[in-house]
Formats: C-alpha cells, sequence, structure tokens
C-alpha cells in the first residue's frame, strides 16, 4: 500500500463516484461532531490518519461518450468507484461546500467574483472548486462535472448537485439520506460562522489547509483479480455498520456475475442488475420518505417472514437464512451432474447391444441450484413490498387504501399490532376486497386487545402459530 496522501494529492486527476451497491449519505450528528472535532483538536505540524479509501478504478473504454464524465477522462483524467471511504468524501465535500459559501458572503467579499476571492495568496474561491468540486466545460459555464459524487441514476444524485449549488436541477427526491446531507451541510455552516466570529480570516484559512493538506488516506486501487462486492462486503467497514439491508443488495449483484453466458446473457445479466437497483432505489425512497427514517433491518425481517416458508427461529435468523442459506455463492453453481450411461430396458433381441447415447457428453456439469428469475422474484417482491410497509405506518399518505382502511390502520398502530406487520403489508398488497381487508383488520384489534391488553401476554404469545397459519394461507405471490 502506497505511503499515506493528502486530500490536496487524491483529487489530481481523478473523479471519484459512489456506484450503485452503496447506501446513500448515513452520517449524522456523531460522525460530524468526531470530524469537527478531529478537524479543530489537531495541532499544527501533525497529520491525521483518516483511514483506508477504497477504490475500483474505471477502465476509460467504459465510459459512455454521453456521460458528463467523458470529455474528462478523455483528457487524462481516471475514473474511480469508491467501494470504501464515501461516507468521510461526502463529509469532506459537505464542509468545502459550505465553506465556500461562507467564504463568499464575508463583508469584504461582497459582490466580487469567484475568481477575485482568495483563500491565500495565489488561491482562490475558484481554483478550489475546480480542484476539489467540480469541472466546467468551456465554453458552456454552466456545463459542470463534478470530482465527487453519485451514479447518475442513485435517487440522491440531483439533490447532491441542489446542495452543491447547481441551479434548475429538477424535482430532486427527499429522503433520509438527502435529509443527511443537507444536515451535514448546515451542520458545517453553523460550526464555521461560530469559527469565524471567534478566529476571523486566519481561522478559516487554517482550517481549510489542515483538511486538504493534514488528513490523510492510504488509497488502495482494488486489482482485477479480486472482485469488487467481495471486498465491499468483507471490507473492515468504518462509520455507521452497513445495515442487512444494505449488505443483501450487495450480495444479490455479486451473484449475477456468477451465473455462466450460458444461463444469464450479458443482456439479462444487465437486465437483472438493473431490477436490483431499482428495487432498492424505491425500498430506500420508501423507507426514507419521513424525517424519522422506517427501520432497514425490520423491513427485512418482516419481508422475509412474508415470503419465505416459516420458521421458529427469531433474532438475526432472517439474515442468516438471506445471507447463508438462501443468497450465497455456492447456491448458484453447487449442484454436479454427472452424465450417466443407464441401460434401456427393451425386449431382447437376438445380436443387439445395450444402447448408450454417444452424443451426450461424460464431463460433469455444473447446475445453478438458485435460478435467476428467483432472485428477480424477489426483488420484486421486495420493491412492491416496500410501498405497503410504509403505508402500515403511514396509511394516510396512501392514495389506494379508503377512509376506513386508514381508520382501521392508524388504530391498529396506536393499540400495537406486536408482530401482525407482514400480515398487513401482505393484505395491502394482494387483497382488493375492502370487506376482507376490514374485517381482517377487526380480528387482529380483538386477538391483540383481548391477549396482550386485557390478559397482560407476553408480546411474542403465539407468534409461532400466527406465522405458520399465516404462511399456509399465502404464495409465493407475495
Amino acid at each position: 500500500m502506497n505511503e499515506p496522501q493528502s486530500l490536496d494529492s487524491l483529487f489530481k486527476d481523478k473523479l471519484f463516484r459512489i456506484p450503485d451497491y452503496q447506501r446513500g449519505y448515513a452520517w449524522g450528528r456523531e460522525q460530524l461532531d468526531a470530524f469537527w472535532e478531529d478537524l479543530i483538536s489537531l495541532p499544527d505540524g501533525r497529520s491525521h490518519y483518516t483511514g483506508v479509501l477504497t477504490l475500483n478504478k474505471i477502465p476509460s473504454t467504459n465510459v459512455k461518450r454521453d456521460s458528463k464524465e467523458f470529455w474528462l477522462v478523455d483528457d487524462s483524467y481516471k475514473l474511480y468507484h469508491i467501494v470504501d471511504g464515501q461516507q468521510r468524501l461526502m463529509t469532506f465535500t459537505l464542509f468545502l461546500q459550505a465553506f465556500i459559501e461562507l467564504f463568499r458572503r464575508l463583508p469584504e467579499n461582497e459582490g466580487k467574483v469567484d475568481d477575485a476571492i482568495y483563500l491565500t495568496d495565489t488561491l482562490s474561491i475558484a481554483k478550489v472548486e475546480s480542484k476539489f468540486l467540480f469541472k466546467v466545460k468551456p465554453p458552456r459555464e454552466a456545463f459542470r462535472t463534478y470530482k465527487f459524487g453519485y451514479t447518475v441514476d442513485n435517487p440522491s444524485y440531483d439533490y447532491m448537485r441542489k446542495i452543491l449549488g447547481e441551479g434548475n436541477v429538477g424535482t430532486e427526491l427527499e429522503t433520509f439520506y438527502t435529509l443527511n446531507l443537507n444536515n451535514g451541510k448546515r451542520y458545517f455552516t453553523e460550526q464555521l460562522r461560530t469559527w469565524h466570529k471567534e478566529k476571523g480570516i486566519s481561522g478559516l484559512q487554517g482550517l481549510y489547509c489542515t483538511l486538504t493538506k493534514q488528513f490523510l488516506f492510504n488509497e488502495h486501487i482494488i486489482k482485477d483479480e479480486f472482485n469488487v462486492f467481495v471486498t465491499f462486503e468483507t471490507i473492515n467497514n468504518r462509520g455507521k455498520k452497513l445495515s442487512n439491508l444494505e449488505l443483501l443488495k450487495n450480495r444479490l449483484i455479486y451473484l449475477t456475475t456468477l451465473y455462466t453466458d450460458a444461463e444469464l446473457d450479458p443482456a439479462e445479466r444487465k437486465d437483472l442488475h438493473e431490477s436490483i437497483n431499482d428495487a432498492w432505489k424505491e425500498v430506500y425512497f420508501q423507507l426514507g420518505r419521513k424525517s424519522k427514517p422506517l427501520n432497514d433491518d425490520e423491513f427485512l425481517r418482516d419481508h422475509w417472514m412474508m415470503y419465505f416458508p416459516f420458521s421458529s427461529q427469531r433474532g438475526q435468523h432472517y439474515i442468516k437464512f438471506l445471507l447463508e442459506k438462501q443468497f450465497t455463492p455456492q447456491s448458484v453453481h453447487r449442484k454436479i451432474v454427472q452424465p450417466v450411461e443407464l441401460e434401456k430396458a427393451e425386449e431382447q433381441i437376438s445380436g443387439a447391444n445395450l444402447e448408450t447415447d454417444d452424443e451426450k457428453s461424460s464431463e460433469p456439469m455444473m447446475v445453478a441450484e438458485l435460478r435467476p428469475n428467483e432472485i428477480l422474484d424477489y426483488v420484486k417482491s421486495l420493491k412492491a413490498s416496500s410501498v405497503h410497509w410504509f403505508h402500515t405506518f403511514h396509511p394516510d399518505m396512501s392514495s389506494d387504501l379508503t377512509c376506513e382502511d386508514i381508520g382501521w390502520i392508524q388504530r391498529l398502530n396506536r393499540l400495537g399490532m406486536t408482530y401482525f406487520r407482514p400480515l398487513l403489508m401482505a393484505i395491502l398488497k394482494k387483497s382488493d376486497d375492502p370487506d376482507q381487508r376490514i374485517d381482517t383488520f377487526r380480528e387482529i384489534e380483538r386477538f391483540v386487545f383481548v391477549l396482550f391488553r386485557l390478559t397482560q401476554t407476553r408480546s411474542d404469545n403465539g407468534r409461532s402459530e400466527f406465522r405458520l397459519n399465516f404462511q399456509n394461507g399465502c404464495d409465493a405471490s407475495y
């Protein structure tokens, strides 16, 4: 591994993109506080080791001509996907944008263009933006290519452009992750404003130099022989731990790379990959629609309860089942089928020999046990179910539910529906009969009230019987 590098060096002739298997920006106050504390506490002349930045180099031949990156890649820049380190680089980007906006608003810089606003004697804001934030393609000043950011199909792509001051970005989706982006920028805006009041211009200049020159990363480029998805799953993850939902997405994408072209041709592989991405975009959007996001792992557990055969196991069993039994590399190519020559039961004819099929190969064949269509069915179910799971918490935000439906679901939430949420999700997903839905809601209310509220029975009482009966009444279409 190379010697640690400063951000000043890392951003030279590089474009960084957050690939589709990565989550959005997940850092909150705890991580932002730690980042700020590290920055303001670093003594002069000392360096702060920030960790390993793991990158996957994208061949220039894979950069499409109509992409915003093409003109720079064609002009000596190199494009990298970030396997590990996006949270730290995103935090640096948010800090720098807040820093530049504050610097512009200082009284002594009022009315000046960016080329005339200097951080130091020789470094203007325009040069800082060009080095770390975006490059502008002449002669069109509005054409920006960001040095660091999301891929175009990521739900946070447009929102980040807005955060970085680009106008007319269209309608941006607001999710839990975009809320974190906004909070991160706001956090640094307030911290820098206070810092400037206490330390003045020289204090701001000192922070900039410390961050860009004294925060050091070890850069690690993944070699071709290593699979990027395996690296992502096994890497020592820093900051906030990946949720089980995020790990599962990466696993499914990885599995699509294991099928042979005979089992999954390139077009089908791409389509399956895109279906996984589309499903997770919808799931992330639904879970993050409110300022208090719904829990990733609770949704994944409830969907597992609805989708797969009954199990009385609890706790983390659902993710062990998904990652260690259902969606494993071994399940793609585990069955070895050895062709066998069999005798044919035929009437004996004088002089006839036992027939064998000479056209059959004697070589063993690897047969995929987990078929691609099983992955596709599963992710389609996740995508559709996330909408209905969200509506079990916020029925008033559904355009398909009746007023009576909404009233009953709100009653169940107030009462506490214990382990019945997967059933509600299945009902909303499957049932088109309002009367049937109301009857079910009424029975759930009666069961919860009598068993748990009147008798004070443990909240998991009858869970196994409920799950078994529930799944006996469901089919794989859920």
